[in-house]
């Protein structure tokens, strides 16, 4: 269940990765097995990547990287003209990604699948409801991605417990909560920005909406999600696109205390890599320090190769 070609130089620095997980949350007190990730070098033909991972298939409560498919979903919508592009669009898709807003992503949620979370229905229309829920799983199913499978993508972004048709949706969905694997979430990053996933013109509006500049006045706002982040240990000089995401206490143990990131940099030296990091524990969620370290490692030894 791999896109990428396993390389020496890429699993020795996996390695140290891990090891510093492991140690940080033998710590914390957290379970090891509450880690993964997935680290990928392009190559400069954009054909397979090279790669290593460690427990690349941790199915997840994914926090805000979902909002990463929800835009891509919406770009290949607008590219079939299933919606009609419009300033509120742009400012939500906008927004769900530079400050990480649930209210944004679950309006891009409504257009994308005509349905809204308000009073109660009778069981057939809460059947049709949940039916149109599925789009954007459709949408990704459809791709034939082996690294997707086990993911779900029909459930809205909550600051805390659900209510009416997205309690009783949440309640009925076989899969539950939205979930996301490290390699669903690698091979997304990867199409973004080496694949076609989305026509060239859809998937730069992308990758301008996943931009992040360590020199930007908004840096000490968690909502920028850079510090705390893996891109808060790049160095100086480094290009960043990025999504972040992380829960604190939301009243449901299966969705409670996760900090997760997906970063593309480009080192000051051209060097380009891919990291995507899953992590849950309470110890964690609250470590502003845990994903820089990782971060500054992974730069430091690419940039050694």
């Amino acid at each position: 269940m791999s896109f990428f070609d396993t390389d020496e130089n890429l699993q020795r620095i996996g390695a140290l990765l891990t090891a510093k997980a492991e140690a940080i949350f033998r710590e914390r007190g957290v379970p090891a097995e509450q880690f993964g990730f997935v680290l990928l070098q392009p190559t400069r033909d954009s054909g397979r990547p090279k790669g290593a991972a460690f427990r690349p298939d941790w199915r997840s409560y994914p926090c805000s990287l979902v909002k990463v498919f929800f835009l891509v979903a919406a770009q290949a919508a607008l590219e079939a003209g299933q919606l009609t592009e419009h300033e509120e669009l742009d400012r939500a898709m906008r927004d769900m990604i530079l400050w990480s807003s649930n209210s944004a992503t679950n309006y891009v949620i409504d257009l994308l699948s005509g349905t809204t979370g308000d009073t109660l229905l009778s069981e057939p229309e809460m059947t049709e409801w949940g039916e149109r829920r599925q789009m954007v799983n459709r949408f990704f199913a459809q791709l034939g991605w082996p690294e997707l499978v086990g993911i779900n993508l029909n459930q809205k972004l909550m600051d805390d417990l659900r209510y009416g048709r997205e309690k009783i949706g949440l309640d009925c969905s076989p899969a539950g909560h939205n979930a996301l694997t490290p390699i669903a979430m690698a091979r997304l990053m990867h199409a973004i920005f080496h694949g076609s996933v989305l026509t060239e013109a859809s998937r730069e509006k992308v990758q301008n909406l996943l931009a992040r500049d360590l020199a930007s006045p908004f840096l000490p706002r968690g909502a920028y999600q850079v510090t705390g982040y893996l891109a808060g240990g790049m160095p100086a000089g480094t290009q960043i696109w990025s999504k972040a995401g992380r829960t604190r206490w939301l009243g449901d143990e299966r969705a409670d205390f996760r900090r997760h990131d997906a970063l593309r940099a480009v080192l000051p030296d051209g060097a380009e890599f891919i990291l995507t990091v899953f992590s849950q524990g309470e110890a964690i969620a609250e470590d502003d320090g845990f994903l820089p370290q990782l971060g500054s490692i992974a730069a430091k030894e690419i940039l050694d190769l």
